[in-house]
């Protein structure tokens, strides 16, 4: 029996050896995995590399696992010593197995603040552990643990005022050095997330985590805001049955409702709306164009480019909403979203009207008639027509458009004129878009959807 623990002893020390040095043979390894073997069929090391993938035997794992465990358990309690070599190639082989092992990420926690381990390491084995357990709580927790070490770094005290005027030359670099570093940890981490939520189906700890990280690491930043909005569009198209991506989409929007409403009164140079090139070549078309033509009551330069900014996300996300119910019929989360989005803007638009007096309230954000919108029941999701039939803004308005229309030569520029996103969201508008889904409905949980969103909308904002 004493021979056969030997033996076991030397085998998976072996084992630990040969995964070490996996690492150091590659450095970009980027996902692990078992490999199904009941037993060992030759006498070769069970730890495979193939290119970037490494996989590990099954056979082992039964021996492995209970070594190293017990290794680190003794070295906690004080009754056996590990040099520190020894403990990061340990707990790397203990969480790569069994990753929400509490333990060995305190232990890497103490190597890190020792300076035995580096932040980017630690963060390189969160994510191998993820690619084969990624919904993990343990090492999500630990990840968030490493990237506040991360922030500091990036973020340390300001010095005193003698040494500041100095050193200003130097800090300049070491700011632009350390912000460029925080933006590559901000896309990797991001990225990150984005894999453990296509490995797993609404994986809440890997959302949970994006929204930290959006939270504390983008600082309101509204480029990276929007980034994020812009490449989870194609995301939720993929999966429209996913809660948690439309929960991240909503924080999102959320999010950039609030920082477009406190930028304004930043910084009169910089463009307060935060978006991206091609938004905002599209934004004076679509919303501004609108906007000038409905607006009756003068506001301050501070206030003009607030409103059509929010406004036109808003029309995103509710074209998006009708695009994506239309093309996947019977999915609850996408009512549930359409639900939080027009709740959202009902609010914003309500607190909004409150904040400028209701003596001075824009027309397009208030009337609840069928200006300026795109009635579902006359408009096909391929070509949205716009209904300008409001008479409060007067034949000059219409003129107007007219010119404004009659003035493109391109064909393709019509098309796009066409398409143009709807006026905001009324509640007469979702009442005719759910009369239209019912009309053609042929799903029965699509109909029910509707006429439960038809309910809440009397219930709640029809109130």
């Amino acid at each position: 029996m004493a021979e056969s623990e030997e033996e076991v002893d030397v085998l998976v020390q072996r084992v630990v050896k040969d995964i070490n040095n996996a690492f150091k043979r590659n450095p970009n390894i980027d996902e692990i995995g078992l490999i199904p073997c009941p037993e060992a069929r030759y006498n070769r090391s069970p730890i495979v590399l193939v290119e970037n993938k490494l996989g590990v035997e099954s056979w082992c794992v039964k021996f492995l696992l209970p070594y190293v465990h017990n290794k680190l358990l003794l070295y906690r309690q004080r009754k056996q010593w590990l040099d520190r070599e020894a403990l990061v190639d340990i707990t790397c082989t203990l969480l790569l197995l069994n990753p929400d092992f509490t333990t060995a990420w305190n232990v890497r926690k103490e190597l890190l603040q020792c300076g035995a381990l580096s932040p980017q390491k630690d963060l390189y084995l969160g994510k191998l552990a993820l690619t084969k357990f990624p919904k993990s709580p343990e090492t999500w927790i630990h990840r968030r643990w490493v990237l506040k070490q991360v922030l500091r770094e990036c973020f340390p005290p300001e010095p005193d005022r003698k040494e500041q005027v100095g050193g200003d030359r130097c800090n300049a670099v070491e700011r632009l050095r350390l912000g460029e570093h925080l933006h590559r940890v901000l896309h990797d981490e991001i990225k990150v997330c984005a894999n453990a939520a296509g490995r797993y189906p609404s994986n809440y700890n890997a959302w949970s985590h994006r929204i930290w990280v959006v939270q504390h690491m983008a600082q309101d930043n509204l480029k990276v805001l929007h980034d994020e909005l812009s490449s989870m569009r194609q995301w939720v198209s993929m999966h429209v049955s996913d809660h948690s991506g439309f929960h991240y989409r909503q924080f999102l929007l959320k999010c950039l409702v609030g920082a477009l409403s406190l930028s304004p009164s930043s910084s009169p140079q910089t463009d307060a709306r935060g978006l991206s090139l091609d938004c905002q070549r599209r934004l004076p078309q679509q919303v501004n164009g609108e906007a000038t033509a409905a607006g009756s009551c003068p506001r301050s330069p501070e206030e003009q480019p607030l409103v059509p900014a929010v406004l036109f996300l808003f029309q995103q996300e509710m074209e998006l909403c009708t695009d994506l119910i239309q093309s996947f019929p019977g999915h609850e989360a996408l009512w549930c979203h359409r639900r939080h989005v027009f709740y959202l803007w009902h609010h914003w638009r309500r607190d909004h009207d409150h904040h400028n007096g209701k003596g001075c309230q824009s027309p397009q954000l208030n009337h609840t008639d069928a200006g300026l919108i795109c009635h579902p029941r006359v408009a096909s999701p391929g070509a949205v027509r716009l209904d300008r039939a409001d008479s409060r803004n007067g034949p000059a308005c219409e003129s107007q458009d007219a010119m404004e229309v009659d003035g493109v030569p391109d064909p393709r520029d019509i098309k796009r004129l066409k398409r143009c996103l709807p006026g905001p969201p009324v509640l007469p508008s979702e009442h005719g878009f759910v009369a239209s889904i019912l009309d053609g409905c042929r799903s029965p949980e699509q109909g029910r959807f509707a006429l439960a969103y038809r309910k809440w909308l009397d219930s709640v904002i029809g109130q």
